[in-house]
């Protein structure tokens, strides 16, 4: 991860964690968006001090065993002390896919051209329009409304230079 994500932050600090396979596109959204009204139901980690999604695919406790941060993009080796196998996975349809690059879009606002952001939410809209189901309907308006709501009042700053004599 990159050494100013929540994750390198998190994993520097503690030294373990739980990572989640999930295909909850709405806990994903909200999660890359910092809106979880409350938290998803949780049981506590059997290995570490964390806490594993009751509704995860699988869930894989670890330890930090080094951490080279001489880059921007730092690299983390861990080791797995706990594997948990809750369900399948079935993977991602294309409505579950577009709200992940929706969701990592919404992340990118004042890195990406507003218009880069804005053109890539529309042709992600056409997918979920087609194939989603209920959970991809709500995760993806969700996404809409923060992004609108961000990028509501701002101008493209790529843009504004670029005209700029």
């Amino acid at each position: 991860p990159f050494q100013t994500s929540q994750t390198f932050q998190n994993l520097r600090a503690h030294g373990e964690g739980v990572l989640h396979v999930t295909d909850d596109v709405e806990l994903l959204a909200r999660a890359a968006i910092g809106q979880l009204a409350a938290p998803p139901a949780l049981r506590v980690a059997e290995r570490v001090q964390g806490s594993i999604l009751n509704d995860a695919c699988r869930a894989y406790e670890f330890v930090v065993e080094s951490i080279d941060d001489s880059q921007p993009r730092s690299e983390i080796s861990a080791r797995v002390v706990a594997a948990h196998r809750q369900r399948d996975f079935f993977g991602f349809n294309r409505a579950m896919h577009a709200c992940l690059e929706a969701a990592i879009l919404a992340t990118r606002i004042g890195i990406l051209p507003e218009h880069e952001i804005r053109a890539s939410f529309e042709r992600l809209a056409v997918p979920v329009e087609k194939t989603a189901g209920d959970a991809e309907r709500r995760a993806f308006a969700l996404l809409s409304d923060y992004i609108s709501e961000k990028l509501a009042g701002g101008s493209d700053e790529s843009e504004t230079r670029a005209a700029e004599p």
